[in-house]
Order: structure tokens, then C-alpha cells, then sequence
């Protein structure tokens, strides 16, 4: 583990390069999530060099010690302020491209809200992308209101409902089952809120035609927290975005069926690798 300082804290981050001269690429979680939901695709780092980071207040990171970014965020079962949570964004953005930056990171791969950071970064930074991966994401993240109340008010009940069929998982082994919950639990309630809070302020619909990297829009097949019609959406909108659907997977496609997950990825790689030759 590595750590990069910036706006007065620390971001970790795992980087896996056994030979790869790809473009390098930074993995960005989830909600409630960490760096370890990218272990798999440590297996592609001999074609290309993978980082994966923790987000602030995830993992091994620390948190943002100004607050002032959710002063207008609500923790009730109403509507968060959709002017506040961007602030939570600007920040988690800010990790992203404080590693990029330190490691030489040109593609940047997010799963969740880890693909609403990366499209916010594309937008919103001077960051040079050579290619932007979206999992399990979309332009527009609105989170249900019976998931809102219980991170709200029963973070046992959220995990829960997480966790129901096809949501973060299709047929997962139930090993992987148990680390995802321990790891929400580890991420703790509070944290967990301001990321799914921030997810449902987050809407770019109206600024896809902006982004100038090519992209891939890839999917679980049974993903139904962020189904494959969003990422139609996302293809249909940036002018250079494939779509790939990963058979047997819901919205952790990455950690349940690494092997066709990386096989997309590198081939995605490889076309922007040799469409920069």
C-alpha cells in the first residue's frame, strides 16, 4: 500500500505492475466499498500497470475533515439537495486525480459511484485520460427511497437490501457475500449515507456529449441497481463509448466474473493502445 497526500490528507492506494506496457489504469470503488473489490484485476497487470485506490473515508484513506460539503445534504427520507453532494464528489475527484497524477494513470476504471468520480473528473479536471471504463454506473444515479431511509436510520436493513438478488451480486459464492457485508460494515454508516446520497444528487445527462476520451459502458447482465439500459444510455451519448454486458453477473461484474470482466477491459485497452500509435 502507498499513500499520496493532498488537500491535507492522505489517499492509499495498491499498485500491481508485473511487465504490462499498456496504459495504466486507476480502479475506483464504489459506495461503501475500498480498494479490495479490485483484487482480480491485479491479474492484467502484465499487460498493463493497475492502481486502485481507496476514496476518502473508505479504506485505508483518510476522511475529509471539512464537513462543510454536506451542510445541505438531508439524512431523512427526503430528497438530498441536489447543489450539496456535488461538494462529496469535488473531493473523491480530488483523490482520483491526486494518484492518476502520481502514478501516471491514464484510464481511469469506477464502478457505482466510482463511475459517476471518473465521469466527474473527465468533465470537471485537467486530467489527460487516454480512456475512461464505467461499471456498473450511469449518468444519472438516483438511489430508491426505502434504500435512502435505511442508511438513514437501520444500516443493517441497507446492507440487506444491498444485498438481495441481482443487486450487488447474481450468484455469488457466499464467501463473497460475507466480505462485501464486512466491508460496508467497516466503511460504517455514516460514510456509506454520503456516498449513496451523493450517488442521487448526481446527474450529467444534459454533459455526455462533453467527454472526449473513449469509453466503455460495461454491465452485469442482471445488474438491477444500475441495469444495462444505462449503459445503453452512456453509449448512446459520449461519441466514442462501446458496450459490453457480462453474462452471470449483477453490479459487482468485476468481482464476481473477473475473468470476462478483465477480458473486456483489456481489450478495451488495446484499441486505445493502438488507436494512440
Amino acid at each position: 500500500m502507498e499513500l499520496v497526500t493532498h488537500h491535507g490528507r492522505d489517499t492509499a492506494y495498491r499498485v500491481s505492475d508485473r511487465g504490462g506496457d499498456g496504459p495504466t489504469v486507476c480502479f475506483v470503488h464504489g459506495s461503501g466499498g475500498s480498494k479490495d473489490i479490485w483484487k482480480a484485476q491485479a491479474r492484467v497487470s502484465d499487460r498493463f500497470p493497475v492502481v486502485a485506490l481507496d476514496l476518502s473515508g473508505h479504506g485505508d484513506s483518510g476522511d475529509l475533515d471539512d464537513s462543510s460539503h454536506l451542510d445541505d445534504i438531508e439524512s431523512d427520507t427526503g430528497d438530498s439537495d441536489t447543489t450539496a453532494a456535488p461538494g462529496a464528489l469535488d473531493a473523491y475527484a480530488d483523490d482520483v486525480v491526486a494518484v492518476a497524477e502520481e502514478t501516471g494513470a491514464t484510464v481511469l476504471c469506477g464502478n457505482s459511484l466510482g463511475g459517476a468520480v471518473a465521469l466527474w473528473v473527465a468533465l470537471e479536471r485537467d486530467l489527460a485520460l487516454d480512456g475512461l471504463v464505467l461499471a456498473g454506473t450511469g449518468a444519472k444515479l438516483a438511489v430508491a427511497e426505502p434504500l435512502r431511509d435505511a442508511l438513514a436510520n437501520d444500516f443493517a436493513e441497507a446492507i440487506d437490501l444491498l444485498h438481495e438478488p441481482d443487486r450487488l451480486f447474481h450468484d455469488a459464492p457466499p464467501e463473497y457475500v460475507q466480505l462485501s457485508r464486512a466491508g460496508m460494515r467497516d466503511c460504517g454508516r455514516a460514510v456509506t449515507e454520503r456516498d449513496f446520497l451523493t450517488c442521487h444528487a448526481f446527474d450529467v445527462r444534459d454533459r455526455l456529449g462533453e467527454i472526449a476520451a473513449p469509453a466503455l459502458a460495461v454491465v452485469g447482465e442482471h445488474d438491477a441497481l444500475t441495469p444495462v439500459e444505462y449503459h445503453d444510455y452512456l453509449a448512446d451519448g459520449i461519441d466514442d463509448c462501446e458496450r459490453a454486458a457480462i453474462e452471470g453477473a449483477a453490479h459487482l461484474a468485476m468481482l464476481e466474473r473477473p475473468a470476462a470482466f478483465n477480458a473486456a477491459l483489456a481489450a478495451f485497452c488495446s484499441r486505445i493502445s493502438t488507436a494512440s500509435t
